[in-house]
């Protein structure tokens, strides 16, 4: 098993240039499923979580998240990125402190986003401000190389309000932020002003359905590209549509499952 500062260390390399795709494992079967296919790093994802223990998004809580990414780290090889959502306190001494936890898990990276508990609404840009230095502080403080990312996440209620989402992102890079990200952004020209706003810092963009592929996104500059909960959504419709057609009296929906001995091999090693 790679140990956690090589893994952090990995992680770090993998922001200084180019483009990568972190899938969002949901749980460790998923994890280990991404880290057989190839894939550099994995990020966790706090709706994904949520739902495999019948929870909404943002219905679990700061020690399930822990317990959770615990999990994560100790199963894979991979470096992890820890959806950390608001940091489970909205006070900047208590992200401070719920930041040191999070490192302790064995995570190579953190996202806080600036939404208020619950994911509603938006904190102020001072506090939000004030909440990312608090963040880097605790990560100064510990001395662990963990990527620290900072989300914006207005542009999910209000697509157009692009100006302000990246006025958000530069004022967190300028707090300390390693990477920045604003879940929503898809105009090729708003990624690129963000790209640009931002610089020499990455980016990451969420990429919630089909859209932009890997290759324009890397041209426009993104660093690294995320997809928070799809493919857990992916992986929960295709078992409803499964379900459903039983329910209706057919097993059609079965056809095309993954190869029980292929799953077994995998998780085998």
């Amino acid at each position: 098993m790679t140990d956690t500062a090589a893994k952090r260390a990995q992680f770090r390399a993998l922001h200084a240039k180019g483009c990568f795709v972190l899938p969002n494992p949901w749980d460790i079967g998923s994890a280990r499923l991404f880290q057989h296919m190839g894939f550099s790093a994995l990020a966790s994802t706090s709706s994904g979580h949520a739902w495999t223990i019948g929870r909404p998004d943002y219905g679990v809580t700061r020690d399930d998240t822990l317990a959770h990414l615990t999990a994560l780290c100790a199963a894979v090889n991979l470096p992890v990125n820890a959806d950390f959502e608001s940091g489970f306190a909205v006070a900047p001494e208590g992200v401070a402190a719920n930041v040191a936890l999070a490192i302790q898990t064995g995570v190579a990276g953190l996202s806080i986003e600036d939404s208020k508990p619950g994911g509603v609404g938006l904190h102020e840009l001072p506090l939000a401000v004030e909440r990312i230095r608090a963040a880097r502080s605790a990560i100064d403080a510990s001395g662990q190389d963990v990527i620290l990312v900072a989300r914006t996440e207005g542009l999910l209620s209000d697509a157009g309000a692009v100006r302000g989402a990246i006025d958000r992102l530069v004022a967190f890079a300028e707090a300390g932020a390693d990477c920045l990200y604003a879940p929503g952004v898809k105009n090729k020209d708003d990624i690129t002003a963000m790209v640009r706003a931002v610089a020499p810092k990455p980016v990451n963009v969420l990429m919630m359905g089909p859209g932009l592929s890997v290759a324009e996104l890397a041209a426009l500059g993104v660093r690294r590209i995320s997809v928070g909960g799809a493919l857990a959504r992916v992986a929960w419709g295709a078992v409803q549509a499964a379900a459903q057609a039983m329910q209706d009296g057919s097993f059609a929906g079965l056809a095309g499952a993954a190869s029980g001995k292929e799953l077994n091999r995998i998780f085998d090693n």
